[in-house]
């Protein structure tokens, strides 16, 4: 089920497709919005040129908010530790959802470049490319193109 994460004023909301679905959403005017949440009626503004990097700001019943929205590939990215400019070295690249290897991009003994297309996952009749944080020497590699795997199954060991 896809899910998005909000952040504002330090609080974390996360929504889930049918969550979403769930609301009544009613758009005003071009520029105004009203939400029923759970027998809420919520008023709010979204200034469009102020969203940067999926931030927004947002005015609820006269009160402005700055939030940050996060899909479910940036939640993922983020739980992998490749949104830090300086990620910490990893030793091993763990699955970071169950899903089928569609195909394998490197060679156990390969030196591999930041940012550099190691795998292809598919998941949820997505397909998402696995990337390294940093330049890594593959040790070994765990999985096979055509193979199942679960989230967190270690896919290839690095130097």
């Amino acid at each position: 089920m896809n899910q998005i994460k909000i952040k504002s004023g330090g609080y974390e909301f996360s929504f889930d497709t049918q969550k979403i679905n769930e609301m009544g959403i009613l758009k005003t005017s071009a520029d105004s919005t009203e939400v029923l949440v759970d027998k809420r009626i919520i008023k709010g503004k979204v200034s469009v040129d102020a969203m940067v990097a999926r931030q927004l700001l947002v005015d609820l019943n006269g009160e402005e908010f700055l939030v940050e929205i996060k899909s479910e590939t940036d939640l993922m990215i983020e739980t992998l530790g490749f949104n830090s400019a300086k990620a910490n070295k990893i030793k091993v690249l763990k699955a970071p959802m169950p899903g089928l290897v569609i195909d394998v991009f490197v060679e156990e003994g390969q030196t591999v470049a930041e940012n550099e297309n190691v795998l292809v996952l598919e998941a949820m009749k997505m397909e998402n490319v696995i990337k390294l944080p940093h330049e890594a020497v593959v040790k070994k590699i765990h999985v096979a193109k055509g193979q199942a795997i679960t989230k967190g199954q270690i896919m290839i060991e690095l130097a």
